[in-house]
């Protein structure tokens, strides 16, 4: 008989479209988070609308990797009901002010004000305010060359709750290449997990390898990604298919 294990939100999926399938299935190995790729992914409004809340339902935080850096996107996956809002493409600290402003009301930011499910379709108060500052999270995306060369400022900001690391395209923008998990690379991850830990605030990484998933542990990463939808289809898939080629199908 199947038993659900406890949630650990310490453990993210990372989804590419609305999946029911994937998230219950997740969520009953134990994976307590999951990581929306609205960037990249197939997600539209709608979806977000009814996904969101059904992943919350599950016990699932959801980290909402939202289109860019503006206003609409950071605003609406915080108004479906999202955890936290990931921003890609943070150049400096000076963007990360201006950009994570939008995920906070004011006075901290500048944050525009919904009446809908967050507000559970009324009006507000400042207590609510106050408890919407806080209790959702604002993680800048270190996936590039000014970022992580201004890494402890962006920290340092008040709208920043923590960090997210692009490790692939950071590789890229600083040159690297291919993401080749190279000394150069895991001296950028070092670089964020020492930042945060001096600022008292989480960092967050897609761990794809065991290498990085060891890396995680060893610095303290508050949460992991842990695998991609796509990728745990393409093992999912895969397994059977070598092994009945191992067996010799006898054709």
């Amino acid at each position: 008989m199947f038993t659900q294990k406890p949630a650990d939100r310490g453990y993210a999926i990372w989804l590419s479209d609305p999946s029911v399938a994937a998230a219950e299935i997740a969520r009953g190995i134990g994976y307590g988070a999951v990581v929306l790729d609205i960037e990249h992914g197939s997600f539209d409004l709608k979806d977000l609308e009814r996904f969101v809340p059904f992943l919350r339902g599950l016990g699932m935080d959801v980290l909402a990797k939202v289109l860019g850096p503006e206003r609409g996107p950071i605003q609406q996956a915080l108004d479906f009901g999202a955890n936290a809002v990931v921003i890609p493409h943070i150049e400096n600290a000076a963007h990360a002010k201006e950009i994570t402003a939008f995920a906070k009301f004011p006075p901290l930011g500048d944050r525009s004000f919904a009446g809908g499910r967050t507000a559970r379709y009324g009006g507000f108060s400042d207590d609510w305010v106050a408890e919407q500052d806080c209790g959702t999270r604002c993680y800048p995306m270190i996936e590039d060359a000014g970022a992580i060369l201004e890494i402890r400022d962006i920290l340092a900001l008040d709208t920043v709750d923590g960090v997210f690391v692009g490790p692939s395209d950071l590789s890229l923008r600083r040159q690297r290449g291919a993401y080749p998990r190279d000394d150069g690379d895991f001296a950028d991850l070092a670089a964020v997990a020492d930042a945060a830990a001096a600022a008292g605030k989480p960092w967050v990484l897609p761990a794809w390898s065991k290498d990085e998933k060891e890396f995680a542990v060893r610095h303290g990463a508050d949460q992991m990604a842990l695998i991609m939808e796509h990728g745990a289809l393409a093992a999912g898939f895969a397994a059977p298919f070598e092994q009945i080629q191992a067996i010799g199908s006898g054709r």
